[in-house]
This record gives C-alpha cells, sequence and structure tokens, in this order.
C-alpha cells in the first residue's frame, strides 16, 4: 500500500448551511405524525424550512424529511433528540435520524483507472457544490495519483490483483473503519466481497454504467453498438450483497443513433455517469435517500 499525502482539502461552503439540522422520520403511517413534528419542533423555536413526506398505501410505511433551522442549535440538539425519542418512538413508534448539516458526511472515493467520475466529484467538491468532506481517494492503481493531489485529497495506492481479494479489503477495513460516514465507487472496477460489505458497515455509493440489469461484464459500450441501442444510461444505486441489484437511487439517459460508433457512446456514457453520480452524491450527503426495502425514496 502507497500513500501519497497532501494537505487538506479546502473545504465545501457554498452549500454549508448554518444552525440547520435534517430531522428523518420513518416507520408505519398514522394520523398526527406531521403535526407532532410540527408542534415538538415549534415548541423548541426552530423554523421549519423544508418539509418532505411521502406514504406508501400498500405497506403502511410512512417517510418524511423535514430541514429546519434554530440559534444555538448544536446546544439544542441532545435535548430534541431526547423529546424525539420520547414523542416519535415511543408514542409512534417510529425511528429518526437527526443529523447537524453544518458537519459534512465525510466520503472515501474508491477509483480504478477510469478518471472522469472521480475528478467530476473532486471538482464540484473544490467549487463547493457537494458538502461532503473528502477523506480520501483509494485506488488498485496509482494512474490517478498526480491529479488527485492537486486537489489537497489523501491518496492511498491498494493493489488488488489475483482472485483473492482479502489483503486489500483487510487494508481497505483499516483505512475505513470509524471514519468516513459513506463510501462511493467512482468506477472503481473489483468487485467488493459481502464480508468487506458487512465490515465496512456504511453505505455504499455504486455507478453503473447502464439501466440495471443490461450488458454485464466487460465492454458494456460495444455490446450496447452491436445491439443497435438508441438510448445509453447509468445507475447510481446502494451496493449490496447481490451484484448490482442494491437500491437505485438516480438514473439518466442520452439518446445514441445507428451512425454513433463505440467511442461515441463511451464518450457520451462517461458525461451520463458523471451527472448521475454527482446527484446521488449530493442527495445521500444532503438526507434526501431513504432506503425502504430494495428501493428509495428520493425527496426532490
Amino acid at each position: 500500500m502507497t500513500v501519497i499525502q497532501t494537505s487538506p482539502a479546502r473545504a465545501s461552503s457554498l452549500r454549508t448551511p448554518a444552525h440547520q439540522a435534517s430531522l428523518i422520520v420513518q416507520g408505519t403511517d398514522r394520523v398526527g405524525i406531521v403535526g407532532a413534528v410540527g408542534t415538538l419542533l415549534s415548541r423548541r423555536g426552530a423554523n421549519i424550512i423544508c418539509l418532505d413526506q411521502h406514504s406508501v398505501p400498500e405497506s403502511g410505511a410512512f417517510f418524511q424529511r423535514t430541514i429546519f433551522s434554530l440559534d444555538g442549535l448544536q446546544a439544542a440538539l441532545p435535548e430534541i433528540s431526547h423529546e424525539l425519542r420520547h414523542e416519535l418512538a415511543a408514542d409512534f413508534e417510529l425511528s429518526f435520524t437527526l443529523r447537524d448539516l453544518s458537519v459534512p458526511k465525510r466520503v472515501a472515493i474508491f477509483a480504478s483507472k477510469s478518471d472522469h467520475c472521480l475528478l467530476d466529484l473532486l471538482w464540484r467538491h473544490r467549487r463547493g457544490e457537494l458538502p461532503v468532506s473528502i477523506a480520501m481517494v483509494i485506488s488498485n492503481h496509482p494512474d490517478t495519483a498526480e491529479e488527485v493531489r492537486t486537489f489537497g485529497i489523501p491518496f492511498f495506492h491498494v493493489p488488488s490483483m489475483g482472485p483473492d481479494k482479502s489483503a486489500a479489503e483487510a487494508e481497505h477495513i483499516r483505512l475505513l473503519k470509524d471514519n468516513v460516514d459513506f463510501v462511493v465507487l467512482a468506477r472503481y472496477m473489483q468487485i467488493l466481497s459481502g464480508d468487506f460489505i458487512q465490515q465496512v458497515g456504511v453505505p455504499i455509493i455504486n455507478i453503473h454504467h447502464s439501466f440495471l440489469p443490461a450488458f454485464i461484464g466487460a465492454g458494456p459500450y460495444a455490446k450496447a453498438r452491436e445491439r443497435g441501442v438508441k438510448l445509453i444510461g447509468a445507475t447510481a444505486h446502494y451496493v449490496t450483497e447481490d451484484l448490482d441489484e442494491g437500491p437505485i437511487i438516480e438514473q439518466d439517459v442520452a439518446r445514441a443513433t445507428h451512425a454513433d460508433t463505440t467511442a461515441d457512446l463511451m464518450r457520451r456514457g462517461a458525461d451520463v455517469e458523471r451527472a448521475v453520480l454527482s446527484r446521488a452524491v449530493l442527495w445521500h450527503a444532503e438526507d434526501r435517500v431513504i432506503r425502504h426495502g430494495n428501493h428509495t425514496i428520493v425527496f426532490s
């Protein structure tokens, strides 16, 4: 393992709110949930900036995302959390997460030789468009080390060759454990084991170069051209032990014609992959995505 350590990256600031928190509530739908949340926050002097909710009639599931502001937020959060446990968890049997939005989530980015998704995330972060703290970039190839260095992000080269990935995954766990809030696979061309997914213990977001499932394996754009596709797309999803079958966060497409070469499709596909992955990372960082079984609720 080779580490290239640089100065800390410049903090993302353009999207960082002051004195704002997110409250995610989920459970079984019942009368009075929205009112109870609003009353509790109002009693604390909080101002609700945004409130989105969704109910699933078939299952009776309920989901709510509330963004509120409050002077002296950090000092008030423990007491608000205590009241939420009493009034929501006990009275309504709901689960909730409460988070200070001025503290960005820490993310590790995994990459291989393809750099378009990696560099796009680093560029957006430097411009303040992604409210995250990028803790590190980990790659099984050293090719992107110099470019990552220019962003002031620590770069770790962890080779992963052959069928036995246990040594590489052990090093990954050492780097990640209790150090990041989620992981992004920016075209990381290695399959993660179920043991790794369980041990890392945080959400993992992957970008897949098509709508799922389609054109599995190597050379997807060549296969797409052979089939004469009229649309190419990309899918960002959470990683599970079932390969490329995790809950979908975002998808998008680009038109294709019979005149497009494989290189044309690859170039256009890279544009879609960048856009889809950056939106998925942004939405996850802003607590807009709630997992429910094998699908997601994504609040706009």
